[in-house]
């Protein structure tokens, strides 16, 4: 159930071009784009994702679903539902980044990971109307405290399971797993980019960029 809570926006119209957006996330078309594709993909899906959920509690025998609260449209926190692919609380130990190596994924948790099978639970979110298909990953209360009143205007935008910044960095964990301080960099360098590839996407997008972004998604190794 979508949480009642409003995360706090400091501001979200520094901008004076930040009201003219075509906020597409709102748009009807955009929802009801959602809902045919997530509705049948859904019921396509069902035997995989029993599959992925059976897999999970044979590894280890913990909960088969990851919940966090995230940020969302608006400052609305909700809770996103992914499969679990790491130890049972590890999110509670170690930083909130996640790097390629990193010891708290499971070994199922890493083919999830790889094959992106760990965000499909996130259809869910879109039924509820809590995300959309594509949009503006929805990030921890911690990074969005660090957002610039500029990048906080992605929080007029609805939230999606995948973005162009997804894309650009599909291969963060690698690259992060690589540094000596990957949360460090992650803050200064990856978060500002992503959200700047993301409110430049925002200026014009449309049902057709959505779609291409979707099967670059499904199709870009």
């Amino acid at each position: 159930m979508k949480s009642d809570v409003q995360y706090n926006q400091k501001s979200t119209s520094t901008s004076p071009h930040a009201d003219c957006w075509p906020l597409r996330s709102d748009s009807r078309a955009k929802r009801l784009f959602d809902l045919v594709l997530t509705i049948p993909g859904l019921i396509l899906l069902s035997p995989l994702l029993g599959f992925v959920a059976v897999a999970i509690k044979l590894g280890d025998g913990g909960p088969v679903f990851f919940r966090q609260q995230r940020v969302g449209k608006n400052g609305a926190v909700f809770t996103i539902i992914k499969f679990r692919s790491m130890h049972v609380d590890a999110d509670q130990h170690g930083r909130l980044v996640t790097i390629g190596n990193d010891p708290r994924i499971t070994p199922i948790g890493r083919v999830l990971r790889r094959t992106k099978l760990d965000e499909l639970p996130q259809l869910i979110n879109v039924l509820r109307g809590e995300m959309s298909l594509v949009g503006p990953r929805p990030m921890v209360a911690h990074y969005v405290d660090l957002f610039t009143p500029e990048q906080r205007r992605v929080l007029n935008l609805m939230p999606g399971i995948t973005d162009p910044a997804s894309l650009t960095y599909r291969h963060e964990q690698a690259y992060l797993g690589q540094l000596g301080d990957p949360e460090w960099v992650y803050i200064h360098e990856v978060l500002p980019h992503k959200l700047q590839i993301n409110l430049g996407y925002a200026s014009h997008a449309n049902i057709g960029t959505d779609l291409m972004v979707i099967l670059r998604t499904l199709f870009t190794r």
